[in-house]
Formats: structure tokens, sequence, C-alpha cells
């Protein structure tokens, strides 16, 4: 696939999922919940996630906010590829995300939808905007009660 290509492909698939968000509300019943803030441009994300009776898999991601295509879009994709996974394959995932971020990665086929994302990679100062969602998630997953710290994490120490 060519250059061209391939920027046509990153800014298609960022455009749809910002348009049209497929993953946008709430999870019923909330087991974690996190809010994400990017000071840099004003991005946030509030994340819900459900998961499984054991606690271990996530079965549902949602998440809520107002920002940029490339905040939004990321945070779609995100909640849609969690859906079935456990908590250390999504965590593994959030590394594999920001390593992305720096040209170094690319996820596997059955992923490849966020590879899409790969392109911001072109644009430093837009990292933190799809990173913001994986950050809140990574924040979400890491507590044990449910209930995160108060407040908002933030991505602007990257």
């Amino acid at each position: 696939m060519t250059l061209g290509n391939l920027r046509d492909l990153y800014q298609q698939v960022i455009l749809e999922r910002y348009k049209k968000p497929r993953n946008k509300g709430k999870t019923d019943p909330v087991h974690r919940f996190q809010r994400g803030h990017n000071p840099s441009c004003g991005d946030t994300i509030e994340l819900t996630v459900q998961l499984n009776e054991a606690r271990d898999q996530i079965q549902d991601v949602k998440f809520e906010g107002e920002g940029c295509a490339i905040a939004i879009a990321s945070a779609d994709l995100m909640a849609e590829a969690l859906r079935g996974k456990r908590i250390d394959e999504a965590l593994e995932m959030v590394q594999r995300f920001q390593t992305m971020m720096k040209g170094e990665a690319e996820f596997p086929p059955e992923l490849r939808k966020l590879n899409a994302l790969g392109g911001v990679a072109q644009f430093p100062v837009r990292i933190k905007c799809a990173n913001l969602t994986w950050h809140t998630l990574k924040a979400a997953l890491e507590v044990t009660d449910g209930v995160a710290a108060n407040g908002f994490i933030s991505n602007e120490t990257e």
C-alpha cells in the first residue's frame, strides 16, 4: 500500500469514527470508571468498563466526552477492540498502542483497525490526543475497588 493510500485510510477511519462513534455511552453496570483530560487541547474522556463476574475480563467499554477527531476515534476503536479481552491483555494493548505511537509497533491482523491510528505518529503534537483514552483505560484497570482517583488522569507528562 502506498503512503498516499495509507494516509487516506487513516483519515477515512478517523473521520468515520469521529462522526459516528459506536461506543458512546456508559456501561451497565459500571465496574471501572475514570476521567481523562488532555490540557494541551482540551480533550476530555469519561471511560466506563464492565467486567465479567470474576472481574478479570472486559465485557464492555463505553466513553463519553468531547475532543478532537483523533481522541474520539481512538476511544471508539479502543472500546471495540477491548471486548472479551482479559485485563492483562488490555494492559498489554495499552503498551503496544503507546509503542505504535512512536512508530515502533503494529497490532496483529485481528486488531488491524487500530493500526489506522498509527498514522498519528507522523504528527507528534497529536500523539497525546490518540493516547488519552489509553492512559485513561490503564488508570481505570489498575484500581481494584472500581473507583479511580478523584479528578482526571492527565497525559500531559508525555
